[in-house]
């Protein structure tokens, strides 16, 4: 049923108990007031909502009892519904929230990911999260997600044909994240009759995103965020992507590239660099900590010589030719736009080609020519990096869904890219409002990050402390860079109960030390492996060795044995 600009507050609710409940009160558990059932056909009116809508519909409201993937019991209303838009054109935010029969006074918001476009449920762990933890549901939290506006299902991936509705692209960028919170605390108000005493944000990639956005942009709406390898600057981000694309295929769609390297290549490539680099940092386990040091062991001029093919032709897939070998260094160097994107950039950074990444999550092509239709994870998948490209020329940049992504030129939508990145990147470093309430960060990525290079986040970092001096950033803000990790797993897939450490971070001001990772893989081809444990080391240092010679594999896999060393 689709409502516009109609709603009136339905059902009004009494009085409610402690709106602004003192901080330092202690958390009790808060039963629920009303009956899950009370909430089906719930109106939720346009001045509950704190950005324009035209207000929104609980569509179903279902009592639940269950266990989390973790074997934890559950009870709790599953409350799903629409957010509906000012353009009766557009589609509605599709929203869940998961109101526990007993309330810790406490909200988690999920990201989302990639373009989004299916509803975050809010019942499962959180982005980085240990197997064995219970889920922020089954610890009493009240939880949340949407689909920020739109769907994607049935259309490829990086499809962004809704952008072309200025309502669903703003939803995307920006605005879904308050709106979907706001109607939560409706909600909340309605079950509990009180506000949230601590309201969080955790994501990864785009749900990453969503957590800056949360923290710059709504900073009075949350306590804290956590943000791995967060897509930020996702315009800057996706003409990045571009680049890469362009690196590997030219500027043509359908015919064959002879700079694309096949997967064996890419294999013998980061052989390579693993051989140079991952006794650097004191243990050879497969993952290079020491990246300074690789960095000044492994250049593209050490690349050629060691690997070049003889006569620069391709000749077998021990070695790179001469174009593959010219794709190597532009993957391995920035890339300049000659314009500034929001925030100031005016380039987008390296990938991590000769720091271990695998480019086995996000490849570099199972085929040598680029075709649209191969989608990445298919046999003969074209680049990872052309789709998300694809998503932004098309449906953020021309605003033409059949424009070729390779023959796109940057420098002839100047003026376009950065109104939409204006929009859609979330590169302020103006947390004044968000500290001022003590409001805490953590920022998380991975060496390997194939998807998302690390290099952007630490540009965003480094410009944070730039800006603000690090001891200010201290104070409300940690960076860690995970050796090993990548786009959300990896060699290392480090998983830690993030949700406990920002908890205990803005509720009792105990600042992080000293935390711990455990690596998450569970396959039998990782098996020696498997929960290994490694500290988190924050921006700036990485996981030494310093155990016992010769070490056992017990040894080698205990983070009693690493100490975070300065580069």
């Amino acid at each position: 049923m689709r409502r516009v600009g109609i709603f009136t507050v339905v059902g009004v609710v009494g009085p409610l108990v402690a709106l602004t409940q003192a901080q330092s009160a202690p958390i009790t558990n808060v039963e629920a007031q009303r009956s899950c059932s009370s909430l089906a056909g719930l109106v939720i009116p346009i001045s509950a909502i704190g950005l324009p809508t035209s207000g929104a519909m609980v569509l179903a409201a279902t009592d639940v009892n269950d266990t989390d993937i973790a074997g934890y019991p559950r009870s709790y209303c599953k409350v799903t519904g629409n957010i509906w838009a000012v353009d009766p054109t557009a589609s509605p935010i599709r929203f869940e929230v998961n109101l526990p029969k007993r309330w810790n006074q406490r909200v988690l918001q999920y990201g989302g990911g990639g373009t989004n476009g299916t509803v975050v449920t809010g019942l499962d762990p959180f982005s980085g999260a240990p197997a064995n933890v219970p889920t922020p549901l089954a610890r009493g939290y009240v939880t949340l997600g949407s689909d920020s506006g739109h769907s994607s299902e049935g259309k490829p991936p990086f499809d962004t044909s809704f952008a072309l509705n200025q309502e669903e692209l703003m939803n995307f960028a920006q605005w879904q994240i308050k709106k979907t919170l706001d109607v939560a605390k409706f909600l909340i108000r309605r079950v509990y009759r009180q506000e949230p005493r601590y309201t969080y944000f955790i994501g990864g990639s785009q749900g990453g995103h969503e957590a800056l956005d949360a923290a710059q942009r709504y900073p009075d709406d949350y306590n804290g965020i956590v943000a791995h390898y967060p897509a930020y600057n996702v315009i800057n981000m996706w003409l990045g992507a571009w680049a890469q694309a362009r690196a590997i295929y030219g500027n043509k769609l359908g015919v064959p590239s002879p700079a694309w390297m096949n997967p064996a290549k890419v294999a013998t490539l980061v052989a390579y660099v693993r051989a140079q680099c991952d006794g650097l940092d004191g243990l050879e386990d497969g993952i290079i900590s020491d990246v300074r040091a690789c960095n000044a062991k492994v250049s593209t001029e050490s690349i050629r010589a060691a690997l070049r093919c003889p006569g620069g032709a391709d000749t077998g897939e021990t070695c790179l030719s001469d174009p593959q070998l010219a794709a190597v260094e532009k993957i391995a160097s920035p890339v300049q736009f000659g314009f500034a994107f929001a925030g100031g950039s005016t380039s987008y950074p390296r990938w991590p080609i000769l720091e271990g990444a695998t480019f086995t999550q996000n490849h570099l092509g199972r085929s040598n020519t680029a075709d649209l239709s191969k989608f990445p994870f298919a046999p003969d998948g074209s680049a990872f990096q052309l789709f998300p490209a694809k998503g932004a020329i098309q449906g953020f940049i021309t605003r033409d869904m059949n424009y070729d992504p390779l023959a796109f030129e940057p420098s002839q939508w100047v003026s376009r890219i950065q109104q939409v990145s204006s929009w859609a990147d979330a590169v302020s470093t103006d947390y004044s409002r968000f500290i001022a309430k003590g409001g805490k960060m953590i920022l998380t990525h991975g060496t390997i990050d194939d998807s998302i290079t690390p290099h952007n986040t630490i540009a965003y970092w480094n410009k944070l402390v730039a800006d603000m001096g690090q001891a200010e950033v201290r104070k409300f803000a940690r960076f860690y860079l995970i050796p090993g990790m990548g786009h959300g797993s990896g060699i290392f897939t480090a998983r830690h109960d993030w949700l406990s450490t920002l908890e205990a971070w803005v509720e009792r001001g105990e600042a992080p030390e000293h935390l711990i990772a455990v690596d998450g893989n569970t396959s039998s081809a990782t098996a020696a492996t498997n929960g290994r444990t490694r500290p988190l080391c924050e921006y700036g240092t990485y996981p030494r060795y310093t155990g016992p010679a010769n070490p056992t594999q017990a040894q080698a896999n205990d983070a009693a044995n690493f100490t975070c060393t300065p580069y």
